[in-house]
């Protein structure tokens, strides 16, 4: 969270007044006793500032493992010197953190958090009867217990703290921090054993104890690695199979922008369209800072900004710190963006898309990361075809091949359950609209089949026009068109039926004659007679609906001279 000017210079201040003070107060309580050994105490700072550099990454999570040589400064020459060094380990500490900045202040605040766990550890190992370069091994072990139980518990503490007062929020206690306490495991016995050791062989100790340490956190992070890429490479082909169930592409990329950011924890991320014919680009979703956004961004933008590398080579790239990104012509991307993974989306060897990724945080994207994020893309793109699969199907199955409007079996299935909404009482009214193309054999004798295709797609263009927002309209076989109503009495039909027919009557059609040479385009005027009945009124049941409408079209329209409407 971005703190005030005000707040930032109240930190520093706060350092100057506490931290130079209690230091020079400590050195008059606990100075240091007997002869000091600079030759050691240079040693182990050093070792304390490569393992303050160096932390222990498990699962992910860093964790400063420096205890182990405050224990042993700790136990040789005692609270004073060991604030001391502790202070300096602050130093690589906060060079890892990297703060921009607006967050500057966080160094003497880590400073001062920093004193108050080696003051509070050391003040109970002492006060508890613990005393500083002692050879017995019982008194080493139990303080030492103590020392570091006290110096995890105060961190704990103070980091919560610290969290709530910089608006940080987060659980008390997690799984972080009981591997914290877990480590007491391990870094009481090496801060004991670099104590004993350094005692015996000198600075020499470091060396024997510095090695196998940092080969044991390797192992460790090896360790920590492995189970978790197993784990979400789990969750990776969970997921695929969730992706592979979904039978539309909508459902299928929502899924996807859904469930990615769980995943990896980003701050961004974009799903970028690249058309096929014109290579265009656009943002078909966006989602940033935790919740999807609308995100506007021209062609122009995206090709010319970072992505220009991508779109050249169709291979991956990242960028892991905010000076390697030239924000200016990337400005559609947050202000505070550190870390970019773009990923092409290939299908056939071709790149149909871009998957962009940013983070707040320099270095974010590890290797394995991306790996699983490839894995990932690869099947969304096979479930996104398929899904594009299995639309094309039932658009095939579902819709009339000329005239893009439903077809009877689609209708006929939408009637029942419409029938069905009636007797639930989901909708008060049902009406149906039949209509039929007056003399269309006519034109098909005249001019071709294709000037009667031509008629047929501009009315089924003119009734999505006029009543595509009101009901359901479909083909029905041959000239005939159908419209259902839900919720229209067979009034309001009629009304409606009315201003079909003179919208047809007076709709001028261009067609593409066959039959007459030398005339490419012809515009010619068909009008159309068309029955209305409705449920409850004249059906208890679909086919009947059906029947009946088509019976008021013929018999009410169609013989007492067509161009009319008729209800049953």
């Amino acid at each position: 969270m971005k703190k005030s000017f005000t707040f930032q210079i109240m930190i520093f201040i706060a350092w100057i007044a506490i931290v130079p003070l209690s230091i020079y107060a400590i050195y008059l309580k606990y100075p240091p006793t007997g002869d000091i050994d600079w030759g050691l105490l240079l040693g182990l700072t050093c070792l304390s500032l490569v393992t303050a550099y160096w932390p222990a990454n498990i699962n992910g999570v860093p964790y400063f493992l420096i205890q182990w040589v405050s224990l042993a400064v700790f136990l040789r020459f005692g609270l004073f010197i060991e604030i001391i060094v502790f202070q300096i380990s602050m130093i690589p500490f906060i060079y890892r953190l990297q703060l921009p900045r607006q967050q500057l202040y966080r160094m003497p605040w880590n400073s001062i958090m920093f004193l108050l766990v080696s003051f509070l550890s050391g003040f109970a190992f002492l006060e508890f009867g613990g005393e500083i370069h002692t050879d017995g091994i019982k008194e080493i072990v139990g303080y030492g217990l103590l020392y570091i139980l006290v110096n995890i518990t105060a961190n704990h503490i103070l980091l919560k703290l610290s969290g709530l007062l910089l608006g940080n929020r987060s659980p008390f206690f997690t799984m972080e921090d009981a591997w914290d306490y877990l480590t007491c495991c391990f870094v009481l016995p090496m801060g004991i054993s670099l104590y004993i050791l350094g005692e015996h062989v000198g600075v020499i100790a470091i060396i024997l104890l510095g090695i196998p340490f940092f080969i044991a956190i390797k192992l460790l992070e090896l360790y920590g690695t492995s189970s978790k890429l197993n784990k979400e490479l789990s969750n990776a082909a969970h997921f695929g199979h969730q992706l592979a169930d979904r039978l539309s592409s909508e459902e299928t990329l929502d899924l996807f922008m859904d469930r990615v950011p769980q995943m990896v924890s980003v701050d961004g991320l974009y799903m970028i369209d690249r058309r096929k014919q014109t290579g265009t680009l656009s943002v078909l979703r966006a989602y940033e800072n935790g919740k999807m956004i609308l995100k506007n961004v021209t062609h122009k933008e995206l090709s010319t900004g970072l992505l220009t590398e991508i779109l050249t080579t169709e291979t991956k790239f990242g960028i892991n710190k905010r000076s390697e990104l030239d924000l200016c012509s990337n400005d559609y991307l947050p202000s505070d963006t550190q870390s970019i993974l773009a990923l092409p989306l290939l299908r056939e060897k071709s790149m149909e898309g871009i998957l962009l990724l940013t983070s707040k945080k320099k270095n974010f994207f590890k290797d394995y990361q991306i790996k699983i994020l490839e894995l990932i893309c690869s099947y969304f793109i096979v479930s996104l075809e398929k899904a594009r699969y299995v639309e094309n199907a039932k658009q095939s199955s579902e819709r009339c091949g000329l005239t893009g409007l439903y077809n009877y079996r689609y209708f006929d299935e939408h009637l029942t359950k419409m029938m069905d909404e009636l007797k639930c009482q989901n909708i008060g009214n049902l009406s149906l609209i039949m209509l039929d193309i007056d003399y269309f054999k006519r034109i098909n004798d005249n001019y071709g089949h294709q000037s009667g295709n031509d008629i047929l797609c501009g009315i089924a263009d003119l009734l999505r026009r006029e009543v595509a927002a009101q009901g359901t309209i479909a083909r029905y076989g041959g000239e005939e068109f159908v419209v259902l109503l839900p919720n229209y009495s067979k009034a309001a039909a009629l009304k409606i039926a009315e201003h079909l027919r003179k919208a047809i009557e007076q709709q001028p059609f261009e067609i593409s004659p066959d039959l007459i040479e030398d005339v490419s385009h012809l515009v010619v005027h068909v009008t159309a007679s068309i029955g209305v009945s409705s449920a409850y009124e004249d059906a208890d049941d679909g086919p009947s609906l059906l029947r009946n409408a088509d019976q008021a079209m013929y018999i009410g329209a169609k013989q007492k001279g067509r161009n009319r409407v008729a209800g049953f």
